[in-house]
């Protein structure tokens, strides 16, 4: 079993930026819609959106995000409504709103222009460490690290890093490794194309439950592969527990056809998203209709989040007039016919619901 390095070997160090930007040269990809371009904004949002999303979903978001709000100034000025009703369906909204707050303190505090010391990226809304590297070194060549799922599997794979990254102290040292293997010539060059090689290598190569080490530029100093076990790292033993929560959902709809929604609060489960009214039980939700309401119990469902299975259970109602369906003081909360619902920010399940 690999020990903890204490360095990285000497041929690493020399050779692993400088293969790696050669390979991408020539084998890496080139043709994705936020590549090629050093605008700050267009990798920022590509770099959003990407995370726990796979490309082929971002590819379908991307050029209609762009279309509506072509810079950071246009997405600064838009409502919060707008951009979760445009992000819909691309899930975990808690980026859309850092997206949005992201945007105006860009606007605000930097006059518009991304900042471009990672330090500054760091301090916006949503944008991480790994994050602000990637757009200080894609798009001002800055030596800045990124160390994403894929790029830390990567490299406990080629350094032979068995340290469990549960512990922050050893994800601290991955850092530093990050940092030492970065190139240190011609860096408005080299940070872009070796950036972009570790993202490549992960997501087309070094995968998590498969290898194509004939394909990897670097095959002959990884660790992982002289031990003949890659799959093993990275290690990383604490796992987040699985919970689950059931959810009743009032789907009232009127004579009419529009379906009354409610904005959830800014804070909890599909926070500022428009919503039916969701209560924690049937006897709730009965409890808040008129009296004498009929209602129709239609099969459950099962929703999986990331750590959490939601069981949600639709219950229909018909109300006799177009006031509120529900009996409870401070929600906002209309009557919304399809025209009007497909565009705003509703959670997958929901919208799933509404289109049947």
């Amino acid at each position: 079993m690999s020990k903890v390095l204490s360095g990285i070997p000497p041929e690493v160090l020399t050779r692993f930026a400088t293969d790696l930007v050669a390979w991408q040269t020539r084998h890496g990809r080139h043709s994705l819609p936020w590549q090629n371009t050093r605008d700050p904004y267009r990798v920022w949002l590509s770099e959003i959106m990407l995370q726990q999303t796979q490309v082929s979903t971002v590819l379908e978001y991307f050029p209609r995000f762009l279309s509506k709000f072509p810079d950071v100034s246009a997405l600064a000025g838009a409502s919060q409504d707008e951009v979760l009703g445009l992000w819909s369906g691309l899930g975990y909204y808690s980026r859309a709103r850092n997206l949005h707050r992201c945007a105006i303190e860009v606007v605000a505090r930097f006059g518009g222009v991304f900042p471009q010391d990672p330090v500054d990226l760091q301090s916006l809304p949503g944008i991480g460490r790994s994050t602000a590297a990637a757009i200080a070194a894609f798009c001002f060549g800055q030596r800045a690290a990124i160390l994403d799922g894929n790029v830390k599997r990567v490299l406990t794979r080629v350094l032979g890093y068995s340290a469990d990254l549960s512990l922050a102290a050893h994800e601290r040292e991955l850092w530093n490794y990050a940092e030492a293997l970065l190139p240190t010539r011609a860096l408005s060059t080299t940070m872009p194309r070796y950036t972009q090689a570790l993202m490549d290598l992960g997501a087309t190569v070094c995968l998590p439950r498969k290898t194509d080490c004939p394909r990897c530029p670097a095959q002959s100093m990884c660790m992982a592969k002289q031990e003949g076990d890659p799959l093993r790292y990275p290690v990383k033993t604490r796992k987040l527990k699985r919970s689950s929560e059931s959810l009743w959902v009032l789907w009232a709809q009127n004579k009419q056809g529009q379906v009354w929604l409610e904005k959830r609060p800014a804070q909890g489960i599909w926070a500022s998203l428009y919503c039916m009214p969701v209560f924690e039980s049937a006897e709730a939700l009965v409890g808040a209709l008129p009296h004498g309401q009929a209602v129709q119990h239609d099969a459950a469902f099962v929703h999986v989040l990331t750590h959490k299975d939601l069981h949600l259970h639709p219950v229909r109602a018909q109300p006799a007039g177009n006031l509120s369906p529900v009996l409870r003081q401070g929600v906002e909360g209309a009557w919304m016919a399809p025209a009007q619902w497909q565009s705003l920010g509703l959670p997958a399940p929901i919208r799933k619901l509404l289109a049947g």
